[in-house]
């Protein structure tokens, strides 16, 4: 019997079992490729937690699989931490299927080790719960979350005390104790009534959101008097079904933005995210229903955020009338000019600009027209959220960091991507250049005429299942493997893998240690300014690669974009139809 047949037998036989998985379980006896998905491995725990479709199995997000996941991290933070039965843990959960109930079994397992935790009483996003970490001086934080992910996923992503999501080295120690137990089926838990009972479950009201405001009216980079002013910003927002509704129309209200208009059917928590084909704003579709109410109202910027509120997407108004979707390159290069062109020029020499391998060198160059060092990390905002954290101890300065994938930081007293930060501070950036007579389109024109042209792009795939990883793998090997002498008929010059730590100048064969972690990445770095870069997704079933080039102009630049993403295109093409 194979090892996916004899977990399905396991949880098949347990008399004990839920019984809406139950129900689920018998659905699909009938469909063994269904039962292998779902049985075939234990869902990955990856450097920030855990991410799958919802029911029964041990690749599959359920009460079990969160049970094990946290009767792990008890066992971790007891024997890590200090005072970890009073300081706690603090979970928060979005709108997504299952959320609070994922919320309350964590709370009861870790209630069997008498464990404090703080439970929030309803939704919230992902920023307020890094904030929350650190405003309690818990031991570490839970979001039940998947993000942006279609509406039959759930996560569970773990925060450190710091309030960042877990590094690497946590999250290899995590997982060893969280591969102790051997039994998800067999977790002990604290009834929820019993843990409230013994106070070792406690729910929070609007004691954090209050705090959290408090801190938000700090970041405003306008005069006294300016910021105390009604600004004359039309603004369309649409939290698309999610978690970051109240914070945010109660930051823009606190920095008085009262001319704010919101898409009544997004504002509903809906797990279906019934009124959008994803509830992503790095996809245009989703600002479907703000474009129209953004041309009824004549509006100057639409917002929208993902279900759990650490993204961030912008469209504004371009020449002809019609909404224009920033990319999350765009809207941080704007926000990066926006913090350091009203920063005190004094602390330019200590401060430090953080983004991910991946995102626009456009903010490197902005950052060092002011004089401020870039840092750059692996792709992830969990690794600026660990840069944050050294710099309590190195003296540095943090002011902006932001990445691709529409995740912006603007001030670390949260440490992790934060949507309502960045809502606010879009606004107030849109409202200034309004002032000085021009749109954010206009604004990001200057930069792109000062700095150069520079232009990204990311394609992905999408490859379910067993044979799907397979073929990632496959992909991943041959890269790193075969020699890739050039690519869209540009010269390879550089040779970054992130596997080995190496980079290797092609001119010369001088070979260089990359002072970052290992990660399962490559990036090729061509003649022109050029470059691209392949890598699973952490929390999909994809395979992503990102390009970007710099040209003389913008129509220079898409055009060299366009054939760079043709050739990957036709590259992953013919890697896929080799059969593994």
């Amino acid at each position: 019997m194979s090892t996916w047949e004899q977990g399905y037998k396991k949880w098949d036989s347990f008399q004990d079992l839920d019984e809406s998985l139950k129900l689920q379980l018998d659905s699909m006896k009938e469909e063994k490729h269904l039962l292998e998905d779902a049985f075939y491995k234990e869902l990955t725990f990856g450097t920030g937690g855990m991410r799958g479709v919802l029911g029964p199995g041990t690749n599959r997000m359920n009460k079990y699989t969160v049970r094990k996941a946290v009767n792990g991290l008890a066992s971790y933070l007891l024997d890590n931490r200090v005072n970890v039965r009073d300081r706690g843990v603090v979970i928060a959960y979005d709108s997504r299927y299952m959320s609070k109930e994922f919320a309350i079994e964590a709370a009861k397992v870790l209630g069997v080790y008498g464990i404090k935790t703080h439970v929030f009483d309803s939704i919230r996003p992902t920023p307020l719960l890094s904030f929350a970490v650190r405003y309690l001086s818990t031991t570490a934080g839970i979001m039940i979350t998947a993000s942006h992910n279609p509406p039959e996923y759930n996560g569970l992503k773990v925060y450190n005390e710091n309030g960042s999501q877990i590094t690497p080295d946590e999250a290899e120690q995590l997982l060893s104790y969280i591969n102790q137990t051997k039994d998800e089926l067999q977790v002990s838990v604290l009834e929820k009534t019993e843990a409230e009972e013994k106070a070792l479950l406690s729910w929070i009201g609007d004691e954090i959101d209050n705090a959290y405001l408090g801190r938000l009216s700090y970041i405003s980079r306008l005069g006294t008097d300016t910021l105390e002013m009604e600004k004359d910003v039309k603004i369309v927002f649409t939290p698309l079904h999610g978690s970051s509704y109240d914070l945010i129309m109660r930051g823009l209200k606190q920095h008085h933005f009262s001319n704010v208009h919101v898409v009544e059917e997004q504002v509903k928590a809906d797990p279906e995210f019934s009124t959008v084909e994803s509830p992503n704003p790095e996809e245009h579709q989703a600002f479907h229903m703000a474009m129209d109410l953004g041309e009824k109202i004549d509006a100057d910027i639409l917002l929208g955020t993902d279900p759990d509120g650490d993204r961030l997407g912008v469209a504004v108004k371009n020449k002809t009338g019609n909404y224009h979707v920033l990319t999350g390159n765009q809207l941080g290069s704007l926000l990066l000019d926006y913090v350091l062109r009203h920063s005190n020029p004094v602390i330019y020499q200590n401060a430090r600009m953080i983004k991910t391998v991946v995102t626009t060198e456009l903010g490197k160059a902005i950052a060092d027209s002011y004089g401020v060092k870039t840092i750059d990390t692996l792709t992830g905002f969990k690794y600026i959220g660990e840069k944050i954290n050294s710099f309590d101890s190195t003296g540095e300065t943090f002011l902006f960091g932001f990445e691709e994938s529409y995740g912006y930081l603007v001030s670390g007293y949260v440490r992790d991507k934060d949507a309502v930060q960045a809502a606010v501070m879009t606004a107030e950036m849109a409202y200034f250049w309004k002032q000085q007579g021009k749109t954010l389109l206009e604004a990001l024109h200057d930069l792109y005429e000062k700095h150069g042209y520079y232009v990204e792009g990311m394609s992905s795939i999408e490859l379910k299942g067993k044979n799907g990883m397979t073929q990632i793998e496959k992909i991943m090997d041959d890269y790193r493997e075969t020699p890739v002498v050039e690519i869209a008929g540009m010269n390879v010059e550089k040779v970054e893998n992130y596997l080995t730590r190496q980079r290797i100048n092609k001119t010369d064969g001088k070979v260089e240690r990359i002072q970052l972690p290992k990660e399962n990445m490559i990036k090729f770095m061509l003649e022109d300014n050029t470059w691209v870069c392949i890598r699973p997704s952490g929390t999909e079933p994809k395979i992503k690669y990102y390009y970007g080039v710099c040209g003389i102009s913008m129509k220079d630049s898409e055009s060299k974009l366009s054939v760079l993403e043709k050739a990957m295109a036709e590259r992953m093409e013919e890697m896929l139809s080799i059969k593994v």
